[in-house]
């Protein structure tokens, strides 16, 4: 009777050589140090175009025309960044896109935060994208963002960062009195008007009725040049103060707020900077709001994808608008956002033949959407077969992933914003653990096959 051999392992780490574990731990470093800098969508637009402007990438209000080899820096609105190197095809056959997202869930501070009751001063927020509010309880926070004041300029603010910082947090209720919120639903234990931060308990003097905030105010006013009224023209956000840190004995996985999406776009980045003399034009676009439905002038519902083209083919000689239908529809793209990683946790919500896991590589998911797959775009099997095919020679180890089981519930990405304009469109990303938590999980390994994949398809896919 023969003994079955064990079956080779299908996990990143069993594949790669020496050498390129050595790579990735490199790799991983620097992204490391980038989710513990980078935690909105300003500082990733501001971080992107310093490294491309450092790598020879030119503003493209530069330019008067473009040429093969060029390597272009688009902004706007502080929000959106893309990198493009035009290749030596004609743009009319369209380009490979990877497109990321920028902004994560997180909590912005209302037009009217401030406030003081029963002796301490508060900030009131406003929950932005998906989160389980239970899990901004009780963690130290950070206030980030921008204030545009009444002369147009533009005060940026960090406080929670440095060692020296002070830091923000929302309190919970004590176990001994909690035993009404405990039986609650846990979508209902703690409410969105809850979310209140912790922001001073010092009474600036003992003669206003509301000293605790006036000190909080004088604070804003003395140390940042903020008043009151200023938080109607700001965009202050409260994410995690805390850095990204590596998990487990092995070193192998890495936990940091934000990586939906903040991982693709940093991997892809990365890869882009690396993209020489491509056959077709390669664009790298890192975009908005994706977490309340990509809406806004910043997010992919709008014309995005289609003015940044638009540009780019006027300055190559293209000026009427068939030739830019042309150039959509010949494009090809990866739908560069993360997926679910299988949690041992909780087994019930996932179909293990069809879910992705921790280690096995970069993702491919033919559809996102919602149990009957709605609000997706399902990819067509011939591109499928085409990134399969590239992939494998480029050594990149992928996997497949659905969200979870059919009926259990389900997500979207910028996909479906891209298919429209009639180019071929695949989701491709790393799967998260915790995802939309203040500290999610990735593993290094799959972090790494996500920039070789990126690079792959921008460099070769033909």
């Amino acid at each position: 009777m023969k003994l079955k051999k064990n079956k080779k392992p299908d996990d990143c780490w069993s594949k790669m050589t020496d050498g390129d574990i050595k790579s990735c731990n490199s790799f991983n470093e620097g992204y490391i140090d980038f989710l513990s800098r980078i935690k909105t969508e300003r500082e990733a637009v501001m971080y992107i175009s310093e490294l491309a402007r450092e790598k020879g990438f030119k503003p493209l209000r530069e330019l008067k025309n473009i040429k093969a080899g060029d390597k272009i820096l688009i902004e706007h609105k502080s929000k959106v960044a893309s990198l493009v190197i035009i290749g030596s095809d004609p743009l009319i056959q369209g380009v490979n896109l990877v497109a990321s997202h920028i902004d994560s869930p997180r909590l912005d501070l209302k037009p009217r935060p401030a406030y003081e009751a029963d002796g301490l001063a508060l900030l009131k927020t406003h929950y932005y994208g998906g989160i389980k509010k239970y899990q901004w309880l009780s963690i130290p926070l950070a206030l980030h963002g921008v204030v545009a004041k009444k002369d147009d300029s533009l005060i940026q603010v960090e406080i929670g960062e440095k060692a020296e910082d002070p830091v923000f947090t929302i309190a919970d209720l004590l176990p001994h009195l909690a035993k009404d919120q405990m039986e609650k639903k846990m979508s209902e234990a703690v409410s969105g008007e809850g979310l209140n931060a912790l922001a001073g308990s010092r009474p600036l003097n003992d003669k206003d009725d509301e000293a605790v905030k006036a000190l909080v105010l004088d604070i804003l006013r003395q140390q940042y040049d903020i008043e009151e009224d200023d938080f109607t023209s700001a965009e202050l956000q409260f994410v995690p103060a805390y850095a990204a840190r590596e998990i487990g004995l092995d070193r192998s996985m890495i936990g940091a707020y934000g990586q939906d999406d903040r991982v693709s776009a940093y991997a892809s980045l990365m890869a882009a900077l690396e993209i020489k003399k491509p056959q077709k034009t390669a664009l790298c676009l890192f975009v908005d709001k994706e977490e309340i439905g990509s809406t806004g002038n910043t997010g992919l519902q709008s014309l995005i994808i289609e003015n940044i083209l638009a540009e780019l083919m006027h300055k190559a000689g293209y000026t009427d608008y068939y030739s830019l239908r042309q150039a959509l529809a010949g494009s090809s793209a990866l739908s560069a956002d993360v997926n679910a990683a299988v949690d041992p946790n909780y087994p019930d919500v996932f179909e293990k033949m069809n879910c992705s896991f921790l280690n096995r590589g970069v993702v491919l998911t033919k559809y996102t959407g919602s149990r009957g797959k709605y609000d997706s775009n399902d990819a067509n099997p011939e591109f499928l077969a085409r990134i399969r095919n590239l992939f494998d020679d480029a050594g990149v180890v992928w996997q497949v992933g659905e969200l979870g089981k059919v009926d259990i519930g389900g997500g979207g990405t910028v996909a479906q914003y891209m298919a429209r304009y009639g180019m071929e469109v695949l989701d491709c990303g790393v799967a998260l653990l915790g995802m939309h938590s203040p500290f999610e999980v990735s593993s290094k390994a799959d972090v790494y096959m996500s920039y070789k994949g990126y690079k792959a398809f921008m460099q070769d896919f033909k």
